[in-house]
């Protein structure tokens, strides 16, 4: 038996850094409410967004179970933050990129004509092995935020007609961003997700039904629907290259990875190849603990314990 899943940390920073905990007490909380949510759970890999130092990453592990690897990306956002892995088997890192995929052009990013040609933060791919002689080859992301930063670091606009500006220029870049995810697990499918266990983990920043989520399909057609109809157990000529979002697979009460103004939303999500599916044994999403609502001020919840986001887990039968 092999548990994946996706968590965002929320601002995972040592104390002193402009978006970490303001002493150690409140970093210690952090790091303690973290570390018994991922002892409680006993994944065996997870792939992380938020990370903002690798030495807070050590803090972490130093608070686990048993013994841990980590990986994480080179390329980080504006405040510091990037994607990673904490896995009890061993990793080897597949890929890093920021880069978009080949066609995609620069999207603007600001009312000046600013644009960026490259994720705002790196996805980053790894090969472990779950059981002697089977390979999974798995790839973390995070893509750009629906909370919108406007000129002076401001988060609330001046007027409405610069709210939906930057509204667009958020989603554009998710857009170009789900694109290059994509084209990430096609490389990692290699031609035929039927016979290559390939799954995809992140903070979507949207729900199961956006635009952007549906990207990382591929194919389209044969998804997983929480009724249980459809065709997704029938196969057909796009199994190869589709991956299948599990969210359906999460007990309704608990389809929820994070409250926003009160909102449950699921916007963390595990997406994965067709010969993985016959696998997929348990989807979850919760720590076990109430989630708190967030706001358009993330800075209210710098000296928070745990995090604002709710592991999702898959439970694979290797």
């Amino acid at each position: 038996m092999t548990v994946i899943g996706t968590w965002n940390l929320e601002n995972l920073f040592r104390p002193g850094d402009l978006y970490g905990p303001k002493d150690e007490a409140a970093y210690a909380a952090k790091l303690k409410s973290l570390a018994g949510t991922v002892n409680r759970l006993a994944p065996d890999l997870l792939g992380l967004q938020e990370i903002g130092d690798p030495k807070a990453l050590a803090d972490l592990v130093d608070l686990l179970d048993g013994h841990w690897h980590t990986a994480w990306s080179r390329h980080h956002d504006g405040r510091g933050i990037f994607v990673g892995f904490l896995s009890r088997l061993p990793l080897h890192t597949v890929a890093d990129t920021a880069e978009f995929a080949h066609h995609v052009p620069p999207v603007q990013l600001t009312d000046d004509g600013r644009t960026t040609g490259a994720m705002s933060r790196g996805a980053l791919a790894v090969r472990v092995e779950p059981a002697p002689g089977r390979t999974l080859q798995v790839a973390v992301c995070h893509l750009k935020s629906k909370l919108l930063t406007y000129p002076g670091n401001r988060h609330s606009p001046k007027d409405e007609g610069e709210r939906a500006r930057y509204a667009a220029y958020a989603l554009a870049l998710r857009g170009a961003e789900a694109v290059t995810v994509r084209s990430l697990a096609d490389e990692l499918l290699a031609g035929d997700g039927r016979t290559h266990d390939v799954a995809v983990l992140g903070d979507l920043n949207d729900g199961p039904d956006a635009a952007t989520t549906q990207i990382l399909h591929g194919p389209p057609g044969s998804q997983i629907t929480a009724d249980g109809s459809g065709g997704f157990d029938r196969p057909d000529k796009g199994d190869a290259a589709r991956l299948w979002n599990l969210a359906p697979l999460i007990p309704e009460k608990e389809r929820f990875s994070r409250i926003h103004e009160g909102h449950p939303e699921l916007i963390d999500h595990i997406l994965v190849s067709h010969s993985l599916l016959e696998r997929v044994e348990e989807v979850s999403a919760g720590a076990g603990e109430r989630l708190p609502s967030v706001s358009q001020q993330p800075a209210e919840r710098r000296d928070t314990p745990g995090s604002d986001h709710a592991p999702v887990l898959a439970r694979l039968a290797y």
